[in-house]
């Protein structure tokens, strides 16, 4: 069987560099090139790769001259949706780490799989951990009529809440099947002290160094709290998933949105 053949958008970010080596190392895939917003020399200057990777800051002539099956994409909302526009027309398959996307960017980006007959796998986060937090947030959510979350990241992060926060606030949503109860307080001594909410579900979004990534889901009821925590140690749990949705896409036509679809929770 011939390798998948990737492309890395964002190949120099944070995330990017790992997906990279982790591509090149997977047996079954193959790195065919690699895409930044300012590139200075024509191959990627990575020492583990077989051979040299075209590096280009040009998605669209990247990918007519090395015939990808998949691109990577963990940049950020706006050059995503920019980066799917020209790979679905050009009917090359996507894998989407970024977060922010809009729910018309998601309807965008399933109308162009549908025109193209290719498949887009998006997730707000790859980590298998944070799929399994977001299932049992949603089963606990039938049982209980008060829940708040409380999401950590790094300074770095720039959107609050995160992404996989709106994502659990959605599927806890789904199987409550009404609106939470969000407890008022009558005098709030500092502003927005209560973060913010979504349909009764408070979120919280803390932003310190020392932090990498995390959740927790807290539940409450009469003489009860159930809490579901979930901590990222560092990127590397992201990989797995990556890889597994890099070798799944080609087989879902259409858009595929979050990990727990491929894992099949």
């Amino acid at each position: 069987m011939d390798p998948i053949r990737v492309v890395i958008n964002g190949a120099l970010g944070r995330m990017g560099r790992k997906i990279t080596k982790a591509v090149v190392c997977e047996p079954g895939l193959k790195l065919v090139g690699a895409v930044e917003k300012e590139v200075t020399q024509r191959y990627l200057p990575l020492a583990a790769a077989p051979e040299l990777i075209p590096f280009s800051s040009d998605l669209g002539s990247l990918l007519r001259n090395c015939n990808a099956d998949v691109v990577v994409d963990f940049t950020n909302a706006e050059a995503s949706i920019a980066a799917a526009r020209i790979a679905i027309k050009q009917k090359v398959n996507m894998v989407i780490g970024t977060t922010g996307l809009s729910e018309e960017n998601l309807a965008e980006i399933e109308q162009l799989c549908i025109a193209n007959g290719i498949g887009v796998v998006v997730a707000p986060n790859f980590s298998l951990g944070a799929a399994i937090l977001i299932h049992l947030s949603k089963f606990a959510a039938k049982f209980f009529n008060y829940a708040e979350i409380v999401e950590m990241h790094h300074d770095k992060k720039a959107d609050a809440p995160s992404g996989t926060a709106i994502t659990t606030a959605r599927a806890m949503l789904q199987t409550h099947g009404k609106p939470f109860i969000y407890p008022e307080v009558t005098r709030e001594v500092l502003n927005n002290t209560r973060g913010g909410q979504m349909d009764g579900i408070a979120i919280h979004s803390l932003r310190l160094p020392g932090f990498m990534a995390g959740q927790e889901v807290i539940f409450g009821g009469a003489g009860e709290t159930l809490r579901l925590r979930y901590t990222t140690i560092n990127r590397g749990c992201y990989l797995p998933g990556i890889i597994l949705a890099v070798n799944e896409v080609a087989k879902r036509k259409g858009l595929t949105y979050g990990l727990d679809a491929l894992v099949e929770l």
